[in-house]
């Protein structure tokens, strides 16, 4: 698991898109959405449901998302101390 597949997964589950997530992270949609591919494939595990231009979070995911949001929450605060 990368650091760098967790925050692609975290900012398309928070950013609700690939297009969203790959913006704030100032990447192209197709290195966010390889990113998630290659977590999703290492791990054998769905994280989104992908809809046309939708994508919906699976209860994976979300259970990965409350992993990711302590992860990143953490990095924060040390950030900040």
């Amino acid at each position: 698991m990368r650091y760098v597949q967790l925050r692609a997964f975290h900012y398309v589950a928070i950013c609700g898109g690939f297009s969203r997530a790959a913006k704030e992270l100032f990447l192209t949609q197709p290195a966010i959405s390889d990113q998630v591919r290659k977590l999703e494939e290492d791990y054998d595990i769905l994280l989104f449901n992908r809809h046309k231009k939708q994508v919906e979070i699976t209860p994976a995911g979300e259970k990965l998302l409350e992993i990711t949001r302590r992860l990143f929450d953490s990095e924060d605060q040390a950030r900040d101390y």
